[in-house]
């Protein structure tokens, strides 16, 4: 298949987004940390320059909203979530409905899987259980008898919901299944967990009723010596991963195949990871295993940065910091687990800046739909055309790939050279002298009609049409002198303050068009040309710009 066939076959699939809102509202796993907010910038809050941007601080745990439970959660030898490969992520698998079949507490069988759908070796599975219904962002679930009339959905979602039985991770495993996937709060029975201790008369009925229905008390249906060794080290040793908090549109995939994805950020020292989760059923007229074959023999270049508390961030900004605040062997025999709580703003590493990052009547990343985020597009390779401080125009793009109305556009600068995880690594030029758009850049951008922009530099900006410019004078003027040999104008000529100060941040956004910036590793072996792009960003619902998984698809050999 020739590759305008192979992006045409993936743009007419059918896309569900199966991810829960991450909210300050989002209940986190019982225990750990809620998402915290907080803005230590707005626009009106720079100096020196034009508009500054809106700045938010996040303080978060991994677990809440949808989540990629990675290796290191269980057994500390186990791979890093950036060490993870793409292919381990996605691939076929099926979206099975058991809702009919379970009821508060009770455990699910490979048996009610299996006549339902058919599951196929390595597949990823992903269980509806029915207790979506409680997730945060869905209706209330009325009932005359609980409480108010109405259920309470935290318990539901996380205390409540049914989990496996002894024999289905053994089953998953003969299966040599890649992920299995939940939509509630954990792919682990909550009594299976700390809840057990945590609410302790929540256990007290679930033991009843798993008396009732197979004459065994908890620990002798799960002994823990057994059941720890398989959970913790049997299943991570064996890459089984676990994903958490699937819901969006998971009903309309019920009792399906379909190609499932599930794109955590590439953290490097967490032991779990937001992520976005997401399925495509093929294109009408195409047959399910001739698309399955398809996407599996295409190539994926992960253009993402891996996230570490080593990333540089944005000059002034706040880096990332990681706390451990439970251990594996810290709790009770058999229900320990790393955790750890995340505070970073967010610009570093890679990331999509958000329409309300400068405009603050925009959308925040979760209102914006996962069909925005990904399409054709094109990768531009203008590193031969480029150097220190220098600029670049829409005639350059043009001589290397053809653009065309509505694409994504990926710029290749060569400035991913220089970035903190490299051998070339140079910082402050990474930062400081990294080339920018010319003045008409942005109008041609609207012009095209672009989907999105993104960069393989910090920013998409020149840095002399930033705050850079006043902290680094020096640089400045060495910019200033290259301005006039390449184009006869100085700085304040050719870009005047009141228009071009943070150009496509203040000219773009508010049109829509907004940018990812830091853009790395695979980024080296991609050539100019068309490509099928995707941006998997966490549905973050009060946040302006968000850190997320950059993917090229072209066809396979």
């Amino acid at each position: 298949m020739d590759r305008e066939q192979f992006i045409k076959t993936i743009s007419d699939a059918k896309l569900f987004d199966l991810t829960q809102g991450c909210s300050i509202f989002t209940p986190p796993w019982p225990g750990e940390k809620s998402l915290e907010i907080h803005f230590f910038k707005r626009v009106t809050g720079a100096y020196g320059g034009g508009q500054g941007a809106n700045g938010q601080l996040l303080n978060w745990s991994n677990t809440v909203g949808t989540h990629l439970v990675g290796e290191t959660a269980f057994h500390s030898g186990g791979r890093a979530i950036a060490d993870i490969p793409l292919s381990d992520l996605c691939g076929p698998g099926v979206v099975v409905d058991i809702s009919d079949a379970v009821s508060d507490y009770s455990l699910y069988t490979p048996e009610m899987i299996t006549e339902r759908a058919t599951v196929k070796e390595g597949d990823i599975l992903i269980i509806n259980t029915g207790y979506h219904r409680y997730s945060w962002d869905q209706p209330d679930v009325h009932n005359p008898e609980a409480q108010g009339g109405v259920e309470s959905k935290e318990f539901g979602f996380l205390v409540r919901h049914p989990g496996p039985s002894p024999d289905f991770f053994p089953w998953a495993l003969d299966m040599k299944l890649k992920i299995i996937g939940v939509d509630c709060g954990c792919a682990e029975h909550p009594m299976n967990t700390s809840i057990r201790y945590m609410h302790a008369n929540e256990f007290a009925k679930a033991e009843a009723k798993l008396k009732a229905e197979y004459g065994k008390s908890w620990d002798e249906m799960f002994p823990q010596d057994e059941y720890y060794k398989l959970t913790h080290q049997t299943m991570t040793k064996a890459h089984l991963l676990l994903a958490e908090s699937i819901v969006g549109e998971i009903n309309q995939l019920n009792n399906q195949r379909a190609w499932i994805m599930i794109y955590p950020i590439p953290f490097m020292e967490v032991e779990t990871a937001w992520s976005r989760a997401c399925a495509l059923l093929p294109p009408d007229g195409i047959a399910e295993e001739e698309f399955f074959e398809l996407m599996a023999s295409a190539e994926m270049l992960d253009l993402t940065v891996p996230f570490s508390v080593q990333t540089p961030q944005w000059a002034n900004y706040v880096p990332l910091t990681v706390t451990y605040t439970k251990r594996v062997g810290g709790q009770y025999f058999g229900l320990g687990r790393n955790g750890s709580i995340c505070n970073a703003s967010i610009h570093l590493a890679t990331h999509m800046d958000g329409e309300k990052h400068f405009w603050p009547a925009g959308r925040t990343i979760g209102q914006v739909p996962l069909e925005n985020w990904v399409g054709p597009g094109v990768i531009a390779d203008i590193s031969h055309l480029v150097s220190d401080s220098s600029v670049y125009t829409p005639e350059m793009i043009e001589s290397v790939v053809e653009v065309r109305d509505g694409d994504i556009l990926i710029l290749k600068t060569g400035w991913y050279k220089y970035g903190w995880i490299s051998p070339d690594s140079d910082e402050f030029r990474y930062m400081i002298k990294h080339p920018g758009p010319s003045p008409d850049f942005s109008q041609w951008c609207v012009d095209k009609k672009l989907k999105w922009l993104a960069i393989d530099a910090v920013s998409q900006d020149h840095p002399m049409n930033t705050i850079q410019r006043i902290w680094h004078p020096k640089t400045f003027e060495e910019a200033n002198r290259k301005l006039i040999e390449d184009f006869g104008k100085d700085w304040d000529e050719m870009y005047p303050l009141d228009k071009y100060y943070q150009d496509t941040h203040l000219n773009l956004f508010p049109k829509k068009i907004v940018h990812a910036e830091n853009l790395g590793k695979d980024i080296a072996q991609a050539e100019s040309g068309r490509y099928y792009l995707g941006c998997y960003l966490q549905k973050g619902m009060e946040i302006a710009s968000m850190w997320g998984r950059f993917i090229a698809w072209k066809e396979g050999d």
